[in-house]
């Protein structure tokens, strides 16, 4: 621990603020800006011995990221998904919400072993050494979804001297413009992976984005649907029909987002795959056997699903699944000003027909006789010869034979559910409905 205050370098710490400008405009991400920040303010000769900063992150997924860095030990990053729930004690005793429900920018507090703490995050502070203590709010604009929270903690004997926040509240400014970017350029990766999926979002990214660009490739192709959707829609009321239909994709979609699948697209209650391959035959094997696989959990995932809701005294949800391979084009269709990346093709259309034939045979998958000559020895059943529409040749259909059960692998299994809310996305919570809620609304919350 230090026994006295020092001055700080502004040279050491100008330099810092350089980093920080140059780490943005590299377009470092996050967590890479972060951890090199923290690490600098300790070489610039900042006593510091823990950092936490959190950050909204206007992800669908996420409300907020958080990173805490301690003095020898690295950072460690926090972000769940989200769901329900409200604040928890914790949160509700926390700096933070003091600082946030006070609209205070800053709070300092000096900590004593000897005095009861304020909070009851101070007792852990307290174990590390912390003499004292800061925390601060940085909106990144007038929108308040949008902003940055974090604290400071020294173990200086003397604690933060004047120097030292003065250092800190300038350093802030430009740690808050440098996140702001990583954070806008991390939200726009997010959400072209989230809507466009992972390599069309790249290529996007990129600037692939005339009309009419694109390219075809060889693909396993994977088209899946849910049955009796329209009517679970006519009978049940919006909130029943989109928990059901999320639960649909939750559980049969995973698995062909994973091992190289892509999903390309969602379509109303369905969703197109591909599984991209070179033209040669082992590199066809390869998609058509991890799409199989995917296949193959997914159906398991369903049956996992269904028993669930049977439990609950639900319905089963039903879905069929066609298989197929071949020629796929992808690219921007669309108006000039108005483009969606999407797939297309003679192979689309054929496996979407395959998928269909799911409501004529009792099987819920079906594969074309060019799908499964790449799967190896798995076994299959012939059903016969279909002629489709639009479709010269008749397709060989086929189902494959999943009789054996499948153990649900951390891969395969359903996500688990998160049953709170991690402190990043409190603050961040509290952070964007502060000004939403009047002094009779944050007490009630108390």
């Amino acid at each position: 621990m230090s026994t006295a205050q020092s001055e700080i370098s502004t040279i050491l710490m100008d330099k810092v603020a350089d980093w920080l400008t140059q780490s943005a405009l590299a377009g470092n991400d996050l967590e890479t800006l972060v951890k090199g920040f923290c690490e600098r303010l300790a070489a610039a000769g900042l006593p510091l011995v823990r950092v936490h900063l959190s950050f909204s992150m206007l992800h669908p997924l996420y409300d907020a990221l958080g990173f805490t860095w301690l003095r020898g030990q690295g950072m460690e990053v926090e972000g769940f998904r989200k769901k329900g729930g409200g604040p928890n004690d914790r949160f509700l005793t926390s700096p933070y919400y003091h600082l946030l429900s006070n609209k205070l920018d800053h709070l300092r507090r000096r900590i004593d072993p000897s005095v009861q703490s304020e909070f009851p995050v101070f007792d852990e502070l307290k174990v590390m050494g912390v003499t004292d203590y800061m925390a601060f709010v940085h909106p990144f604009s007038s929108n308040a979804n949008q902003g940055m929270i974090g604290s400071w903690a020294t173990d200086s004997a003397a604690g933060f001297s004047d120097s030292m926040i003065s250092a800190l509240l300038r350093i802030q400014n430009h740690l808050a413009v440098a996140s702001k970017m990583a954070v806008l350029t991390k939200l726009a990766d997010n959400m072209m992976t989230t809507y466009l999926g992972g390599d069309a979002g790249k290529r996007v990214l990129n600037g692939q984005i005339k009309r009419g660009e694109g390219d075809t490739i060889r693909a396993a192709l994977v088209m899946a649907d849910m049955r009796g959707s329209s009517r679970l829609a006519e009978t049940s009321g919006r909130e029943i029909y989109i928990d059901t239909l999320n639960q649909f994709f939750d559980a049969i979609a995973a698995p062909f987002n994973r091992s190289g699948g892509q999903i390309m697209s969602f379509m109303g209650d369905g969703f197109l795959a591909v599984y991209p391959c070179e033209r040669h035959r082992s590199q066809s094997e390869i998609a058509c056997q991890a799409a199989l696989a995917a296949a193959h959990k997914a159906t398991a995932r369903m049956a996992d699903l269904n028993l669930r809701r049977k439990s609950e005294g639900l319905g089963d949800i039903n879905f069929g699944i066609g298989l197929h391979v071949g020629n796929v084009m992808f690219g921007n269709v669309g108006l000039t000003d108005r483009l969606t990346f999407s797939a297309f093709g003679s192979a689309v259309n054929e496996v979407q027909r395959l998928q269909t034939l799911t409501k004529k045979y009792p099987h819920s998958v079906l594969a074309s006789k060019d799908f499964s000559s790449y799967c190896g020895a798995n076994s299959w059943l012939t059903l016969g010869k279909e002629e489709l529409a639009g479709i010269k040749q008749k397709l060989t259909v086929l189902s494959p034979d999943f009789s054996e059960a499948l153990s649900l692998d951390e891969d395969g299994a359903l996500e688990p559910i998160y049953d709170r809310i991690s402190d990043a996305e409190q603050v961040m919570l509290l952070h964007r409905d502060a000004n939403r809620l009047s002094a009779a609304d944050l007490k009630k919350l108390q």
